[in-house]
């Protein structure tokens, strides 16, 4: 007759089980992270009302990006100073953020949308106060912010994206720090815009809080953009510079 384990021997079982399981959920997380999404919070105004201060969204990193989509991507030089200072420093937290269970907590990452792509000619405004790309006018009404309801800037610009980069700006034009205020932080001018390398991707989702979950989509005013009609500039072309 086979002798039974012992209680503490059938515990001690038990809780190795769970510990694999948690193990392998762990390391399932943290790939997807890595190589899938990655949760972020939304830290400031310059998104609304597209995204709400202390929105929790998925940056997709598998799915391409396109002109209108928003996207997360990491600070290409100063555009937020004094924010690494600023992310989680209990260990359990950071453990959990690594593993993507918590949501990036680093203010170096931003969340804007993508305007031009390279070699798109990106100006404002034209007599109607409307953004256009590759000389066409858009209409933002769909997810611009509603308190500059006359321009879609209260800035002028009119450049040209370089080779491997984006001109991105925040839905809440009075509340973002976007590629309009950076054109003058260099000589080249480069500054003001995002490496492509530096882009997670996407944002497919707003996840938290619960009654704001829903899917980004692609805003249809940009359906009609025309492609460039020539290769991108291996440096930006700033015919017209914001004053921020």
């Amino acid at each position: 007759m086979t002798e039974r384990p012992s209680v503490g021997r059938r515990l001690l079982g038990g809780l190795k089980d769970i510990v694999l399981v948690v193990l392998g959920a762990l390391i399932i997380s943290a790939l997807l992270r890595a190589f899938v999404f990655e949760p972020f919070t939304i830290p400031t105004e310059s998104m609304e009302n597209t995204l709400q201060v202390q929105d929790k969204v998925i940056a997709q990193k598998v799915t391409d990006f396109k002109r209108g989509d928003v996207i997360v991507f990491q600070d290409p030089g100063q555009w937020v100073t004094g924010a690494s200072s600023q992310r989680r420093t209990n260990p359990a937290a950071r453990v959990l953020e690594f593993v993507g269970v918590l949501p990036n907590s680093s203010h170096d990452f931003l969340t804007k949308r993508v305007i031009g792509l390279p070699g798109d000619r990106v100006s404002c405004c034209d007599a109607d106060g409307r953004l256009m790309i590759n000389g066409l006018p858009l209409d933002e009404s769909d997810y611009v912010f509603p308190d500059s309801p006359v321009r879609a800037s209260s800035t002028e610009f009119d450049v040209v994206v370089p080779r491997n980069h984006l001109f991105v700006l925040g839905d809440h034009r009075n509340a973002s720090a976007d590629s309009r205020c950076h054109m003058q932080d260099d000589p080249t001018g480069m500054s003001a815009f995002v490496p492509i390398d530096n882009v997670v991707g996407p944002v497919g989702l707003i996840v938290a809080p619960f009654e704001r979950w829903q899917q980004l989509r692609t805003p249809g005013a940009f359906a009609g953009v025309p492609e460039p009609t020539r290769e991108p500039p291996t440096a930006p072309e700033i015919l017209t510079a914001a004053h921020c």
